[in-house]
């Protein structure tokens, strides 16, 4: 790539400060990957303004401080939950922090100096946190070195605090800004103290969001924002089967239309046109002719997968998750039995900003601007299909409205954006309309299940079964992540991590993968089992003539953690003294170190219609960063899984999703939203509290809480999901 344009992109690159619209972030450096020697001298050169202090930390004259995070921000709030953990340890001024995202380009050129940039599974705080806080403290402790040899005293005599260094024999005084050049210079310390819990002075308040102005006053800084001189717009329109392809179009039928530059396949399934506006490409693909051919999916429909999955509960070639103590001797000596299959639909990411990608693509250089969740991947990507080394790429992080797993693994559509900017020549920016982004999705997967359980003379469970039938999102996405061809995570919350029940008991699943594409959707596997889990555990309640909560207490007496989230859960919600005329349901369930509790309030009405009135949720993650982003990422879960619930469903008819955009696949209302109330559970023990995930652990509890407190009402057990295929009748 040459001319005056491209070389100021790369010298802005250069000089850390390209960051498109606003401020971004999140982190991502494993220590042991990265030794502090060379950590200092990937922080030596980088050339950013100010001085890298270290190669997460740039301090300017002014004292302002940049923390370079390696994560991707799509509205969990990790740009200011990951610089908060940098700034708590560095004892900076918050009011003079920013945060950038780290460059992939240089990421890859430094020896991976950030890490993994990978941002998903709820992973940005629970597994950053102790490198992070290790980075602000090296840099603190190199400040406090660099102040303490000016003023030829011990170390032990000087303190940092609001980006200011204090002798405090004498009082005299630095600021960060005087002294970061020079620190940046000295050795990077390889265990640079941390602080414990009880002196934490940012973590756990909820402080000024770093670039919240940008987001209420609509500024320009998502992918779907971007604008490039000279740049044209590409609109996409895939095989309306999933898994068909292209046999040919008449491109001479709209290249005559206003602002047509170019008609073109992309790969062997899709087509787009690309103009000197999207709206008018859009236009023009309408009105294209095209041919597919869908002779290989015409039969694939939803009821055929679900009959698939049925059928394969019964099958030979199942795989044991977790076996405990003797389940089938229980279920033998067993007084009662308690029978149920459940299953729950294909459902779509719907992420507000539909999929998009700006690429341009010359002869000796690839830029790319993409919604990420994982840099780093898409930097791999782009490198596979141009066959080119990553030094000849640049891949420009911006914030995603939405991501929800969507924007990981599956690069579909990068990939797209790259093949049409390759044949264009000049940056081209590619937007899916809603329609194409509702219907070639990686779909959360249909996934049926069968549970047996045995209760003796008591009521106590002696014996429980599940088995599992779906799709293996791992086969299709991540094969590495396959166990001698099985996917574990199939089972996920019914595991030893993530069920805390103690009873005998056994998981199998098989797998039944299809055409069908299947992805990551929030809270993946554990969005569908726990709600069989959690829907089944109320039938087991009631089928032993006990109270639901106090069923679960028993179960629950080896899991004092899992029991605490439930007893609280079950106060707040005055559990058991609901108005009159609403009913309630619980569910609790483990994700990523975290434990979520939830209560649903609900009426019935005569004609069948739901109102949901209350929400209650109690959630234990451990230590929070930023409480006010937790409760609204909480409470964020909640809607969305409310929503899912109640109508959401994708199907299949001869190949072809059937819902086409929020009409017929519509999202949570603000007027269907009922009052929800999070508590945050402090830890019993901070020095030993875990760090746990809070961006899906809201989902998995709500569907089964939601249908449990439906059966109150009712009478009716609710064991496929979404609500509106289910005619309700009040108790009378």
């Amino acid at each position: 790539m040459s001319g005056p344009m491209n070389d100021a992109v790369a010298t802005r690159l250069t000089r850390r400060s390209f960051v498109f619209g606003a401020s971004a972030a999140a982190g991502g450096l494993i220590l042991s990957s990265l030794s502090a020697s060379a950590q200092g001298v990937a922080a030596r050169g980088a050339g950013a303004t100010g001085s890298e202090v270290t190669v997460w930390v740039v301090i300017s004259p002014d004292d302002q401080v940049t923390i370079r995070v390696a994560r991707s921000e799509f509205g969990q709030g990790v740009m200011t939950s990951l610089p908060m953990l940098v700034a708590e340890e560095l004892e900076c001024d918050w009011s003079k922090v920013q945060a950038e995202y780290a460059p992939v380009a240089e990421h890859l050129a430094r020896g991976r100096a950030w890490g993994n940039m990978v941002t998903t599974d709820s992973v940005s705080v629970r597994t950053s946190h102790e490198y992070l806080r290790r980075a602000g403290a090296q840099a603190r402790t190199m400040l406090l070195e660099e102040a303490a040899s000016r003023w030829a005293c011990p170390v032990s005599e000087c303190s940092a605090r609001d980006s200011v260094i204090t002798h405090g024999p004498t009082t005299r005084r630095f600021r960060f800004g005087e002294l970061a050049e020079a620190a940046s210079t000295r050795p990077v310390p390889s265990n640079a103290p941390l602080k414990r819990p009880s002196e934490w002075r940012l973590l756990g308040k909820s402080m000024s969001p770093i670039g919240l102005e940008a987001k209420v006053t609509g500024k320009p800084i998502y992918a779907i924002d971007v604008r490039l001189p000279g740049m044209l717009y590409a609109a996409v329109k895939g095989c309306p089967a999933l898994g068909g392809k292209l046999k040919g179009f008449d491109a001479a039928q709209v290249s005559g239309m206003p602002g047509v530059r170019r008609v073109l396949a992309v790969g062997d399934d899709a087509v787009a046109v690309v103009a000197d506006s999207w709206w008018r490409a859009k236009k023009a693909l309408d009105a294209l002719p095209i041919l597919w051919d869908e002779t290989a999916v015409e039969g694939v429909t939803t009821d055929g997968v679900l009959k698939t999955m049925r059928e394969g509960l019964d099958a030979a070639d199942s795989f044991v998750g977790r076996r405990s103590a003797d389940p089938d001797a229980g279920l033998g000596s067993a007084v009662k039995t308690v029978t149920a299959e459940y299953h729950v639909p294909y459902l779509a990411h719907a992420t507000l900003e539909p999929q998009t990608c700006t690429a341009w693509i010359t002869a000796d250089r690839a830029e790319v601007w993409a919604p990420t969740q994982n840099g780093e991947g898409t930097m791999a990507v782009v490198a596979a299909l141009l066959q080119r080394p990553p030094s000849q790429i640049i891949i420009h992080k911006c914030h995603a409205g939405g991501g929800f797993g969507r924007r990981g693994l599956s690069q579909d559509w990068t990939r797209q954006a790259v093949q049409i900017a390759r044949a264009i020549g000049l940056p081209v920016k590619m937007v899916w309309s809603r329609e194409q982004d509702m219907t070639h999705d990686y779909y959360r997967p249909l996934v049926a299940a069968r549970l047996v359980a045995g209760l003796d003379a008591r009521g106590g469970l002696v014996g429980w079964k599940v088995r599992l039938c779906g799709a293996s999102i791992f086969a299709l996405l991540a094969p590495h992540f396959m166990r001698d061809g099985r996917d574990m995570g199939q089972m996920n919350g019914f595991l030893d991590r993530d069920m805390s029940y103690d009873a005998p008991f056994e998981v199998s699943c098989v797998t039944r993968n299809h055409g069908l594409p299947v992805g990551f959707w929030r809270a993946v596997n554990y969005s569908q089992n726990c709600f069989f889990r959690e829907a089944f555990i109320d039938e087991m309640a009631h089928a032993a003539g006990t109270d639901p909560v106090s069923f679960r207490r028993r179960l629950l007496a080896k899991s004092p953690r899992t029991q605490r989230v439930l007893d609280e859960t079950a106060r707040r919600a005055h559990w058991g003294h609901a108005p009159s005329g609403v009913f309630q349901g619980i569910a609790v369930a483990e994700f990523a170190d975290a434990i979520c509790g939830q209560v649903v309030e609900l009426s019935v009405a005569s004609d069948g219609a739901i109102k949901i009135h209350r929400v209650v949720c109690v959630l234990d993650a451990g230590h929070i960063v930023h409480p006010d982003t937790v409760v609204a990422q909480t409470e964020g879960c909640i809607i969305q899984a409310l929503g899912a619930a109640l109508t959401g469903e994708i199907t299949v008819a001869q190949g072809r999703v059937e819902q086409t955009s929020f009409v017929d696949y519509p999202l949570l209302r603000m007027n269907e939203t009922p009052r929800i109330e999070t508590t945050i559970l402090a830890p019993v023990d901070p020095d030993t509290a875990r760090w746990g995930g809070v961006g899906e652990t809201g989902v998995p509890p709500l569907a089964p809480a939601l249908v449990n407190a439906v059966y109150a009402a009712t009478g009716q057990r609710i064991r496929s999901l979404p609500m509106k295929n289910h005619k309700l009748r009040p108790r009378l």
